[in-house]
């Protein structure tokens, strides 16, 4: 079965600041070894990505590292909405924080939202991180500034029974699920193995979620990769790898009858490309045996975390070949496509 080249606005690639978590190399590796041909990547590096500087800087770690085609994010901070506006025609998009994260970027003023929500083009994505209450008054400031806004990584029955009203009333709203979010509840992981945010939520949640596909536009990893030591340690990280399971899981649904191929084309590449107004890949496609039983194991992973939340599940549907611009650049379980062969397209 052929389907696109996948694409996944929400990865962490952890470059610059943590390579010993992932960097462009292992993590675009990942991307092709789950089906993905093109990433996104945020900001929230260490130092944040938020100016022109660090945007020549983390594009310029990219470029001979990457194995598939990759844009970045810049962040948005609390005094660098002027700076941020004047790369955006460069950036995959606008990510602001408005709940928990690391580092400077963090917005904890509604006057700094409607900073950004002014500044940033009409016409280039525009990206929350928000939650519960937060997530409300994000898209109250949508309303009132009559401009898209991208949800990441919604989790709760809460919020997405929220984002459907808004979508009814005609608001120029968007969102993305994680597979973590799908198909792990806060009773499936114990200690820092389930640190993630947004937290894992409850069963009703996940159904809740799964009973509103309609109004879920994207399917996003939200590859977050930290360490097994880490994630074992007195004060784990929350974030899970994502990439290389993603597509088996939703293949497995779809073998299940809660997804149709036709629900997972359209969440994991055309609302992806329309929402973040991506350029189309030619000659770019993945091969994939929806028969084909595995068991998910870390151990035959390309990502650094070496461990996956997911370890032990058995799926139906495997990746065989990714074609890139014409040629394999991942096949029969090894990545093929030199580092470097990704582009930038912004």
């Amino acid at each position: 079965m052929r389907l696109p080249g996948l694409i996944d606005p929400h990865v962490h690639l952890r470059e610059p600041g943590a390579t010993h978590k992932e960097d462009w190399d292992t993590g675009t590796a990942a991307a092709l070894a789950g089906g993905f041909t093109l990433v996104l990547a945020m900001p929230n590096t260490q130092p944040p990505v938020a100016d022109r500087a660090t945007l020549d800087r983390a594009t310029a770690l990219a470029a001979p590292k990457a194995h598939c085609d990759y844009a970045q994010f810049l962040g948005a901070g609390p005094d660098n909405a002027a700076e941020a506006a004047a790369c955006a025609a460069d950036a995959a998009g606008l990510k602001l924080y408005l709940d928990q994260t690391y580092g400077p970027l963090r917005l904890d003023e509604m006057s700094l939202w409607k900073a950004h929500f002014a500044a940033w083009p009409q016409d280039r994505p525009l990206v929350a991180h928000a939650e519960g209450r937060t997530l409300a008054a994000a898209i109250l400031m949508s309303a009132l500034t009559d401009r898209p806004l991208h949800l990441a990584h919604v989790a709760t029955r809460e919020e997405i029974l929220l984002i459907r009203a808004a979508k009814e009333r005609g608001l120029k709203i968007t969102c993305e699920v994680t597979p973590h979010h799908l198909f792990l509840t806060e009773a499936d992981l114990s200690g820092g193995w389930g640190e993630v945010r947004p937290r894992l939520a409850t069963q009703r949640d996940v159904d809740a979620l799964w009973a509103n596909l309609d109004v879920i536009d994207c399917f996003a990893t939200d590859h977050a990769p930290h360490t097994a030591a880490e994630k074992a340690g007195e004060n784990p990280p929350p974030g899970f790898p994502g990439l290389e399971t993603a597509l088996p899981l939703f293949l497995t649904a779809v073998h299940e009858g809660r997804l149709t191929l036709e629900d997972l084309v359209a969440r994991m590449y055309t609302n992806v490309r329309r929402i973040f107004k991506l350029p189309e890949q030619p000659e770019t496609w993945v091969e994939v045996d929806l028969d084909a039983t595995a068991e998910i194991t870390a151990q035959t992973m390309q990502t650094r975390a070496a461990w996956t939340p997911f370890e032990g599940r058995k799926v139906r549907g495997v990746v065989r070949q990714v074609i890139l611009r014409g040629e394999a650049a991942f096949e029969d379980g090894r990545v093929t496509a030199p580092q470097g062969y990704g582009r930038r397209i912004r």
